[in-house]
């Protein structure tokens, strides 16, 4: 499936440009539908394969364009929340999965994905397309015709759709943009913050965590079935605190308390398979690995989870959106791909090692965000693009 979101990612920009974020979504869901479709009717492992390729490939393109879309049609004193309920519906649909996958064939699971897909082909039609898109394409009544849509018919829309076409104008359009337009030294900031909270996302361990969590489990000690239920409930209550916080502590506070939430819960995951190595507590290690385990994705939730595409959907300017955020998410894929590769070997040569690691990429992921990440919590696009980038 990393694979296959890597491809997504290599070409979720430039299909959001060229299709439109409406028609990337169609694309997505197609991709999905076949991908859920060659799982649950699979005869052998090639068609397993061949499914989870093409889900990582809907997935990737969804990672990029959603958040993209979202940023694009809410207003700025909301669009945290919004785009943070992104991430908690994950959370949610991650959460019913736990659940109903324990009790049910995973041929079944795979028929019940196929659902919300093609419930969002037939809602995709009702919906309008970005503003800032159609802004781009030289579609100035069309902006209008979006805005009103979004904001209700009696609303005056005149300052932000003149807004979005001035500053549309004033930059140059993706399609004469060149690749290496996003290495300017007024784009160099928003780039590394891009990709470096990408690298904080993945190299911290939580894709891995998930994918892995029922062997964390039973290397503890802890029952699985117990444990995955548990799980999947625990993380819905706290990414809701991230969609209520994101625009009243702004992104940067919620970041640095996620940081350190994980640094703290990866070091006492650590410690804990110390003591269980050492036939120390028993009886309790498989418990504090477990709520160590809570604390740690409960952190996760409230800010790096979500947070990271937010800003990568806030910080780039129309010009260089396609490029740079393609490397972003490419930069997501790959490195999620990486670990999720190598947790297994390091789970088998340290439990405790491996979640040291993780910890230490908790404090390197404070001091980044401390210096480098700027606060973007209640500008609209065009002002976060003069205050990053100078452009007037």
């Amino acid at each position: 499936m990393n694979v296959g979101g890597a491809v997504g990612a290599l070409f979720s920009g430039q299909m959001a440009v060229i299709l439109g974020r409406r028609r990337t979504l169609w694309v997505c869901d197609f991709f999905c539908i076949f991908g859920w479709l060659s799982i649950a009717f699979a005869k052998d492992v090639l068609w397993l394969d061949l499914g989870r390729i093409s889900l990582g490939i809907g997935v990737g393109l969804i990672s990029y364009v959603v958040p993209v879309y979202i940023a694009e049609i809410t207003p700025k004193h909301v669009r945290g929340a919004f785009t943070g309920s992104n991430q908690l519906l994950q959370n949610s649909g991650i959460s019913l999965i736990y659940f109903v996958g324990t009790l049910i064939n995973w041929r079944v699971l795979a028929i019940i994905g196929v659902v919300p897909c093609f419930i969002q082909v037939i809602g995709i039609y009702f919906i309008p397309e970005s503003p800032r898109w159609l802004a781009k394409i030289g579609s100035g009544k069309e902006v209008e015709s979006s805005l009103h849509r979004l904001r209700g018919k009696d609303v005056d829309i005149s300052g932000e759709a003149a807004e979005i076409l001035v500053m549309t104008k004033m930059v140059e359009e993706d399609s004469k943009s060149s690749f290496c337009d996003m290495f300017q030294k007024k784009y160099r900031r928003t780039l590394l913050v891009g990709i470096g909270l990408m690298l904080i996302q993945q190299l911290s361990g939580a894709t891995a965590i998930t994918y892995y969590s029922n062997a964390i489990f039973r290397k503890s000690g802890f029952p699985e079935r117990l444990g995955s239920m548990i799980f999947g409930v625990f993380v819905i209550p706290k990414a809701l605190m991230g969609v209520i916080l994101v625009d009243k502590w702004g992104r940067r506070p919620l970041l640095l308390a996620s940081a350190i939430g994980m640094s703290i819960g990866s070091f006492l995951i650590g410690v804990s398979f110390a003591l269980q190595e050492r036939n120390l507590l028993p009886e309790l290690t498989p418990i504090f690995i477990f709520v160590n385990i809570l604390v740690y994705f409960g952190c996760y939730a409230i800010g790096i989870g979500g947070l990271p595409w937010l800003i990568m959907s806030e910080i780039f300017p129309i010009n260089i959106k396609v490029s740079a955020g393609t490397i972003v998410a490419l930069t997501s894929w790959t490195s999620g791909s990486f670990v999720t590769y190598a947790f297994n070997f390091m789970f088998e040569w340290s439990p405790q090692g491996t979640f040291y690691i993780f910890g230490v990429v908790g404090v390197l992921s404070m001091v980044f965000i401390w210096m480098f990440v700027p606060e973007t919590n209640g500008q609209s696009l065009e002002e976060l693009q003069v205050l990053l980038t100078g452009t007037t």
